[in-house]
């Protein structure tokens, strides 16, 4: 248009104010056009490429049910790039006949050169956490999913073609947390470098554990004789919070850190708690604290048993009982004179 109008209008030969005026203003509204244009078909393109790229990032780390066999789950992570739906950490939780499974993990560094690694060893669990009897066979699993992926990344970014290299990838590693819960609450645990989680009884908070955890995966191989031990009991009413190191570590303007212990406490005084409730109550203070954008890649998970606290026994608790069963049409047992 702009070519056209230069070449066949005879206002545009001419020399006066008027007609540099008016030519000045038809290359104007060209140039405007054409830059809208462009402007429309990219951010188009990125609309798309946004949509597709969260479409994967949620199938790489799906969001978790409301409900997984008897417990109730809450889980919510932010990535510490800006525009990225996940980073470096991981959670998934699983129903198997094994127990109910749940995996929480960190990889070295966050954002979206972590999520190669994220997606190796979550696509490990997912399919090793319903193969193997033992918890410790899950975990070596995890171990040699990650060299295997490590391996690959070292080969492909090796100089010379076709070469193997000596060190598949230095300094790389992933802190992992196993939990087994069987139907009885009773919790099994491995820990590789990961912080132990909170245990939540009415408005107490306390680690699930202070053993010492065993080395990150990818730092040294996992010791020969390896067992998960036991971590106590889940029982009714209880709730665990698993999060990544990211949570404690994050600081405000001052330097100072998170105090999850005290946050978790006060979201223990909610009524009636729910694994919701204390995902909301975290991150909102967490978002406060560091000033809407932490350092690092966060994750918390939350565990909730939401099954009834046992009836009582001796003659109140009978009583009880009784009364169910009336309401419910049932006739008394008959009682000795």
């Amino acid at each position: 248009m702009a070519a056209t109008y230069r070449l066949a209008c005879p206002l545009s030969q001419q020399s006066g104010f008027g007609a540099r005026l008016v030519t000045s203003a038809v290359f104007l509204a060209v140039g405007t056009g054409l830059v809208l244009h462009v402007r429309r078909v990219l951010l188009r393109e990125l609309r798309r490429v946004h949509a597709v790229a969260g479409a994967a990032q949620s199938v790489l780390l799906r969001p978790l049910p409301p409900r997984v066999d008897w417990l109730s789950v809450a889980a919510a992570q932010l990535s510490a790039d800006r525009g990225a739906a996940i980073g470096g950490d991981l959670y998934e939780v699983i129903a198997t006949e094994h127990g109910v499974r749940v995996v929480m993990g960190d990889v070295r560094g966050h954002g979206l050169a972590a999520i190669g690694t994220v997606a190796a060893v979550l696509g490990s669990f997912r399919e090793a956490g319903y193969d193997e009897a033992e918890l410790a066979g899950v975990l070596r699993r995890l171990e040699r999913a990650l060299a295997r992926h490590l391996r690959e990344r070292a080969r492909a970014g090796a100089a010379p073609a076709g070469v193997e290299p000596e060190h598949p990838v230095a300094e790389e590693f992933v802190t992992v947390l196993l939990l087994e819960i069987d139907a009885d609450g009773e919790m099994r645990a491995l820990n590789c470098g990961h912080p132990w989680p909170y245990v939540l009884s009415g408005p107490g908070v306390d680690p699930l554990s202070g053993a010492e955890p065993l080395p990150p995966l990818g730092v040294f191989p996992l010791p020969a004789d390896l067992s998960a031990p036991s971590a106590g009991r889940l029982r009714p009413g209880q709730t665990l919070v698993l999060y990544t190191d990211g949570v404690e570590d994050a600081r405000d303007h001052r330097g100072r850190f998170f105090p999850l212990p005290a946050v978790l406490a006060e979201s223990a005084r909610d009524r009636p708690l729910s694994p919701r409730t204390v995902l909301r109550t975290v991150f909102t203070r967490l978002l406060h604290h560091t000033g809407e954008r932490p350092a690092d890649d966060v994750a918390v998970l939350v565990l909730h048993n939401d099954r009834p606290l046992p009836t009582r026994a001796g003659p109140s608790g009978a009583r009880e009982a009784t009364e169910v069963r009336l309401c419910r049409g049932a006739r008394p047992a008959p009682t000795n004179p």
